[in-house]
C-alpha cells in the first residue's frame, strides 16, 4: 500500500460504515479500511496513487460532512506542525475584536477578509488596519484576550498529542506578538512569530515594528524551523486559513487549509472544513489510544 484516503467524521456528523462502503465501492480499486477512531476517523489504503480518488470519495458521500484527505504514506507523520493563529488556532480574528472596542469593527473587518481572500496585499492592509487602532488603550488588549478570543477545539490535544511523540508545534501569525504569547501558551506551542504593536504612554501608536511578518516570513520560518530541527522537509505539517498562509502551505511536507477561504482551499493539498484542530492529528494516522488530551 502506497497511498491512504482518510476520512474524519466531527461533532455533526458520525463517519458510519456506510458512508466507508460507499467511498470503498466507488473507488473500485479498493481500499482496505482501517478505523482509527471508531464512529469518527477511518483509513482506506490504496495500492496505487489515484489522482481522482478525492473527487471520487467526495462524490460517493453525496454531500456529508465529511473531511477527506489523500496523500502518500510514507512521511505521514509530521516532526513539525507550523500553525497560523487567527482563524485557525483561534476563533477570531484579533485585530477585529481590538477594532470592536473602538467601534470600528465593520470597517477593519472588511479590510480584514478581503486580505485572507488574497483582493489585498497583507503588509499594507495591516498597516492600514492597525493605523486605526491608534488611541486604543494598552489595557484593552488583555481585556479582549480574556473576554473575546476563544480556542477552536482540538488544538490542545493536536499539540500535547504531537509533542508527546516527539514533535514540535511552531505558532507563527501575521497577526500580534501580545496574542500569539498567550494563546501559545495555552494550546501548547513550543515557540510563537508575529508582529509587534507600539505603544507609547500607555496606548496604540497605529503602527506595528518592522519588519512585518507577513506570507514570505511564514515560509522563512518553515524552512528555518525544519533546518534547525534537522528533518526532512516532507515531515512538516503547516495549517492556516488566509491568503498569507498560501506559501507555508505549499511549501510543507503537508499543506492544510482549515475552514479556509476559497483561494486557499483551492490551492491546498489537504482541507479540513467540517472537523476541529483534532482532525489533523487522523491526518497522520494517529489512533484514538494515541492521542493526549490535557486537562
Amino acid at each position: 500500500m502506497s497511498h491512504v484516503l482518510t476520512l474524519i467524521g466531527n461533532t455533526s456528523t458520525e463517519l458510519t460504515q456506510d458512508h466507508v462502503d460507499a467511498v470503498v465501492s466507488a473507488l473500485q480499486t479498493g481500499g482496505v479500511p482501517d478505523w482509527l477512531k471508531p464512529g469518527h476517523a477511518c483509513d482506506l489504503l490504496l495500492a496505487a496513487e489515484d489522482p481522482s480518488a478525492l473527487d471520487t470519495a467526495l462524490a460517493a458521500l453525496n454531500g456529508a460532512t465529511i473531511d477527506i484527505v489523500f496523500q502518500p504514506l510514507t512521511h505521514r507523520r509530521k516532526k513539525l506542525l507550523v500553525a497560523d493563529m487567527d482563524s485557525t488556532i483561534i476563533e477570531q480574528e484579533c485585530i477585529d475584536e481590538l477594532a470592536d472596542a473602538l467601534g470600528i469593527r465593520d470597517a477593519i473587518s472588511e479590510i480584514t477578509e478581503r486580505a485572507m481572500r488574497g483582493e489585498l496585499e497583507f503588509e499594507p492592509a495591516l498597516r492600514e488596519r492597525v493605523s486605526l487602532l491608534k488611541g486604543l488603550a494598552e489595557s484593552e488588549l488583555q481585556r479582549v484576550y480574556e473576554t473575546q478570543i476563544t480556542e477552536t477545539p482540538g488544538g490542545r490535544m493536536l499539540c500535547a498529542t504531537m509533542r508527546q511523540h516527539g514533535g514540535t508545534c511552531a505558532l507563527v501569525s501575521g497577526g500580534f506578538t501580545f496574542f500569539t504569547e498567550r494563546v501559545a501558551k495555552s494550546v501548547g506551542f513550543t515557540s510563537n512569530q508575529a508582529n509587534t504593536l507600539l505603544v507609547e504612554n500607555g496606548a496604540l501608536t497605529g503602527e506595528v515594528s518592522d519588519p512585518i511578518l507577513g506570507r514570505e516570513a511564514k515560509v522563512s520560518a518553515l524552512k528555518s524551523l525544519t533546518s534547525d530541527l534537522n528533518i526532512d522537509p516532507r515531515e512538516t505539517m503547516a495549517v492556516g486559513d488566509g491568503a498569507n498562509d498560501l506559501g507555508m502551505i505549499g511549501e510543507a511536507g503537508l499543506g492544510v487549509a482549515f475552514r479556509a477561504k476559497p483561494v486557499v482551499a483551492a490551492a491546498a493539498p489537504a482541507q479540513i472544513n467540517h472537523g476541529d484542530l483534532s482532525a489533523l492529528l487522523y491526518i497522520q494516522g494517529y489512533r484514538s489510544d494515541e492521542i493526549v488530551n490535557p486537562a
